[in-house]
């Protein structure tokens, strides 16, 4: 019984934490969206590990410049003894007779500690230089990373809001047609109106159902895009407090290319990055003629018995010890050097063309950005006019009907007409808000 009860309760902890986890809800302003992504976005976690690596790259590269030290141990057991052969005459022979002679015992064993220290290495200190350059090429990699989160939380946050503001005016859309169906439909019963009028209301007032349908299947669609985006449980609450109103889609001043710091873009850093990687792997091929020092030393004590008794304090071990300094430089390469070097020349090249081309097409994204969020900007202030206007048309027509001086039809027709308007206003206000975005992301403000 004590286990069925502490087996019911863990089953209860379980599933509390459960329903915890899946009821989690949140309520987002964009900028707390975008920080809460930078804490849980797979890609932005990963970036950061891949500076943790480069980091530690680094760290590799600077060990092999530091004091090397190696222990060994060997044991040998000679299962035949190696045979030498030697001049007879060296024992008081005969000159021209040769003897075979085993020299050694059957077990041998040795221990000892090597020792070395690079003293100069051309590849090494630009080795060394070359990995911290590739470590800033990580960061900047992380910022890219960063960015491209940025904006597409942006859009997939502002989607949602999109969706929002569209299923409460589709809302407002069903109330006023229903209602306009409801007295057409007494007015029907009365004999006032034909039937065909109410067919037509009852047409618009259906397909109003089905938007709102495909609405609130997009908005739920867009709630999940977003938390994918953040890295957030899509059975999570997540409720957004910005507003629509809050975005603003002026261009602002100073944003002419001549004026912009091609810095605050990741992809201009990282093709800098590109270019001194480049220029370091030139100069190590041009530097490839200078020695490479290295100091050594080694201690070691062998051991050789007729038994297996290599560790028997009775029996001495006999010590080596040795110190030395080598220097080594390149004196003919077959011209392998030379052709490393043109193709490091012509590496450089590429690198310099790319600097120059990326230059350009910040340039070129700086003014496409500029125009479209422009024609974006005036495309939603005529849409909202459209909207004010069609709106104004479905009061008149309703007036007029109400009245008897007004057709059906014609308020059908308006009904259409604001539908389509809103339609094209909320496709205009997205386009404006990606442009908005597209056009911070150009300038290098989306952090």
């Amino acid at each position: 019984m004590k286990r069925i009860i502490i087996i019911g309760l863990s089953i209860l902890m379980l599933d509390s934490f459960g329903q915890t986890k899946e009821n989690t809800s949140y309520t987002f302003s964009l900028k707390q969206a975008i920080d809460y992504a930078l804490q849980n976005q797979k890609d932005v976690k990963n970036a950061i590990i891949d500076e943790a690596i480069a980091q530690n790259k680094v760290n590799e590269i600077l060990g092999s410049g530091l004091p090397q030290i190696n222990g060994s141990f060997d044991f040998k057991d000679f299962i035949e003894v190696p045979t030498s052969i030697v001049a007879a005459s060296n024992f008081g022979g005969p000159p021209g007779v040769y003897s075979a002679l085993k020299f050694g015992l059957q077990y041998q064993a040795s221990a000892g500690l090597d020792a070395s220290q690079l003293l100069f290495s051309s590849d090494y200190f630009l080795g060394l230089k070359a990995s911290k350059t590739f470590v800033e090429l990580s960061k900047i990699a992380t910022q890219r990373t960063k960015t491209e989160t940025c904006a597409a939380v942006s859009k997939a946050y502002y989607t949602v809001l999109v969706n929002e503001q569209r299923n409460k005016l589709m809302d407002a859309n069903i109330v006023r047609v229903k209602k306009a169906l409801d007295d057409t439909k007494a007015l029907l019963e009365n004999g006032f109106v034909e039937k065909i009028d109410y067919d037509r209301l009852t047409v618009t007032y259906n397909n109003l159902l089905v938007e709102q349908e495909k609405i609130q299947r997009l908005l739920g669609l867009g709630s999940y895009l977003l938390k994918y985006q953040m890295g957030m449980d899509i059975n999570a609450t997540l409720t957004l407090s910005d507003k629509l109103d809050d975005v603003k889609f002026d261009v602002g001043a100073n944003n002419t290319s001549d004026k912009f710091d091609y810095a605050k873009r990741s992809e201009y850093g990282l093709f800098e990055a590109q270019y001194q990687l480049a220029k370091l792997d030139l100069k190590r091929n041009k530097m490839a003629f200078l020695p490479t020092a290295v100091a050594y030393g080694s201690l070691s004590q062998t051991a050789m018995r007729n038994e297996v008794d290599i560790f028997n304090a009775a029996t001495p071990w006999y010590p080596t010890a040795l110190i030395g300094a080598k220097v080594t430089f390149p004196i003919f390469t077959g011209l392998r050097g030379h052709a490393r070097t043109q193709q490091a020349q012509l590496s450089l090249q590429k690198a310099e063309n790319n600097m120059d081309f990326i230059k350009k097409s910040i340039d070129l994204e700086l003014a496409s950005s500029v125009t479209v969020l422009q024609n974006a900007s005036s495309s939603l202030d005529n849409q909202k006019k459209n909207i004010s206007i069609a709106e104004e048309v479905v009061r008149v027509a309703k007036l007029k009907y109400e009245q008897g001086v007004g057709s059906n039809l014609e308020l059908t027709s308006a009904e259409t007409a604001l539908k389509e308007a809103q339609t094209n206003y909320y496709n205009a206000l997205f386009d404006a808000i990606v442009a908005k975005i597209d056009f911070d992301k150009a300038n290098g403000n989306l952090k």
